[in-house]
């Protein structure tokens, strides 16, 4: 009588373990295709020559389908959501990217940017996965670091500082790698159960990542 409870205890736990694998399995599947989906609406945007201002609209739209998104996340719909919103993103780096490419060195500095993401990325996931550490004491000092970065970022629209757009960079990168491991520990200690709304997450971290890593790497490289 006294070992049902425990077993029943084990079988939840056990069920548990699968919940959570099967949600890190889902988000990391997604996020390689939506990753991909990316990738090809830029090189579409690019080959296109979009300009800045239609990058704009697009940065916007993307915005507006970020909260269809979340709100649709817990129904099917979410999958069509998720693939509109990070194509129209991917769409929207396409000018930036062309405006790169066309740099002395150009495509050596985005390939760099590519692989720096990637490892950092690959890194900080492989780090929370093999220690399960929960990061979620992370949460409110990655907020607070994001707006304001966000309020810094406004202010040097009017202010146009060399310097102060790369100390923007630098905390964003910082900012993005905390959220990476902050959202994979959320997932693997079962914070985040919805694949989709935790494959946003991932996203927008590595989509940024990428951005600001490009900027410091093109300013390191006296190009910029």
């Amino acid at each position: 009588m006294q070992e049902k409870p425990l077993y029943n205890m084990n079988s939840a736990g056990m069920d548990s373990v699968v919940s959570t694998n099967r949600v890190l399995k889902n988000t990391y599947m997604l996020l390689g295709m939506t990753l991909l989906f990316s990738a090809i609406t830029a090189g579409i945007s690019m080959a296109m020559g979009l300009p800045q201002g239609a990058a704009l609209i697009l940065m916007l739209v993307g915005f507006g389908l970020l909260f269809v998104v979340h709100k649709m996340a817990d129904s099917s719909k979410g999958l069509l959501a998720i693939f509109a919103f990070t194509g129209v993103m991917g769409a929207s780096i396409g000018p930036m990217l062309n405006h790169y490419m066309a740099m002395p060195g150009g495509p050596a500095l985005v390939m760099q940017a590519l692989g720096g993401t990637a490892i950092v990325f690959f890194g900080l996931s492989a780090y929370a996965l093999t220690t399960r550490k929960d990061f979620s004491f992370m949460g409110g000092f990655l907020m607070v670091g994001l707006l304001v970065a966000v309020v810094a970022m406004i202010a040097n629209i009017f202010l146009a500082i060399p310097a102060l757009s790369l100390t923007i960079s630098a905390a964003v990168v910082m900012i993005m790698s905390g959220l990476i491991l902050y959202d994979t520990s959320r997932i693997i200690n079962g914070g985040e159960t919805n694949y989709i709304r935790a494959t946003v997450g991932l996203y927008l971290s590595i989509y940024n990542l990428f951005i600001h890593m490009l900027h410091l790497l093109t300013a390191f490289g006296g190009d910029d």
